[in-house]
């Protein structure tokens, strides 16, 4: 039986009422001078430990170096480890990542810290833009420090071209999976311990990263993986690219970062495929300058009733074509249950584009749960939602079985 888009919404869609969020509670900067003077007090310094040694012999998942590290803004007696390791791309080349290990206060428990592998949301794709060079982890309150302050030790990786020499593949599946995945076994060889089971949550990019890391871990048999949780995810880049190239001028910040991706990825692919306007004009400066806030208030700066995309072609690209394709979302296999939650505000990736990629999974029969927050836009979502999260993961570790809201009729 066919159902409209929006009978799906009603028949997945565990909503969760919410409270008012105010806007200032994520302030956004209101022009570039602004965007600056923000990313400039909490920046750290790009350091020698982020330039990779050789990785010659060693293998995926390898610890190259680590650092103890005390200059982030953490809840008290937290602690910080950052870490280097040998991860892959995704051409399965070689490549070193960085991260971080937060480790909780007070007592480890008997059988080490409960561990969360966490994908953070979109930075910027400029090799400063790695949450670790941020005092505040880039996400800070929002979702990551209630992880670690209720018992969980965090692997944060920062992906690779982020911190360390790039490119970044922004958005890409199987780059971004490799490292979450990879910066398990690191961890470990980085901290003592840490539990051997683990639990893969992301916000946005990161959302779409640990949907990735559970269709991975169906091939690779890895009994420690016990699930994954995926917030505001970007459902099918295809139909989030679409999406956004319609939206309103804001949404153009995130398009040069697109147009970036492919190229890291295929390289013969150039800007002016994509884009025009706005975004063709900054797409120099919000690559290789700053970050998310500096490409947010470039945007302002800038903004026209023009056209960010160009007006047709682009589409049909064989560099769209293969990255849409290959990152497509709710079609392979996935190894362990995972939670989908949204917000159905989200003006980022859009409540339609992330319905449409649940009912492709329900049709597929992969073990998901779909949980909506009423009136909540992209990073609300994120932190409204941490308590249902760390609930989800506490019954991974229980051995609790996960439950299923797709139409048993799809």
């Amino acid at each position: 039986m066919t159902r409209t888009l929006s009978a799906w919404t009603a028949i997945l869609a565990l909503v969760v009422a919410t409270p008012d969020v105010r806007a200032d509670e994520w302030p956004m900067p209101h022009s570039l001078a602004e965007a600056i003077q923000m990313e400039k007090a909490t920046a750290l310094p790009l350091t020698p430990f982020y330039n990779p040694p050789s990785m010659q012999g060693t293998q995926p998942g390898d610890l190259l170096h680590k650092a103890v590290f005390s200059r982030y803004k953490l809840p008290k007696g937290v602690r910080a480890v950052r870490i280097l390791y040998h991860s892959r791309d995704a051409h399965g080349k070689d490549v070193a990542t960085s991260g971080v290990v937060l480790i909780p206060a007070g007592k480890r428990p008997a059988k080490g810290w409960p561990v969360i592998a966490w994908a953070h949301g979109t930075t910027g794709v400029a090799r400063v833009c790695a949450p670790s060079l941020d005092k505040n982890l880039s996400y800070g309150e929002e979702g990551l420090f209630p992880m670690v302050r209720a018992g969980f030790a965090v692997i944060a990786t920062d992906y690779h071209g982020l911190g360390t020499p790039g490119p970044h593949q922004y958005l890409n599946k199987v780059a971004q999976a490799n490292d979450v995945i990879y910066s398990v076994p690191a961890a470990h060889q980085a901290v003592a311990g840490l539990d051997a089971r683990w639990v893969a949550v992301g916000h946005s990019q990161g959302g779409f990263a640990v949907w990735g890391v559970d269709e991975l871990e169906a091939d690779r048999g890895d009994k420690t993986f016990l699930g994954a949780i995926a917030v505001a995810a970007g459902g099918n880049p295809g139909d989030w690219l679409a999406a956004i190239s319609t939206a309103g001028p804001e949404a153009a910040m995130y398009l040069p970062y697109v147009a970036f991706a492919l190229h890291a990825v295929s390289p013969t692919f150039t800007p002016e495929t994509l884009l025009s306007g706005t975004a063709l004009k900054l797409y120099p400066t919000v690559t290789t300058q700053g970050c998310f806030n500096y490409a947010y208030g470039a945007t302002v700066d800038n903004k026209s009733a023009e056209s960010s995309v160009r007006s047709s072609g682009w589409q049909n690209d064989p560099a769209v074509v293969a990255f849409t394709t290959a990152n497509a979302l709710g079609q392979a296999h996935i190894a362990q249950p995972l939670l989908l939650i949204a917000g159905d505000a989200d003006q980022t990736v859009p409540y339609p584009v992330v319905v449409a990629s649940v009912k492709t999974a329900c049709q597929a029969k992969l073990p998901i749960h779909f949980s909506t927050y009423k009136g909540l836009d992209h990073d609300p979502t994120m932190d409204q939602s941490t308590p249902e999260q760390l609930a989800w993961v506490r019954a991974r570790y229980a051995g609790e079985p996960a439950t299923s809201n797709c139409p048993k009729d799809p």
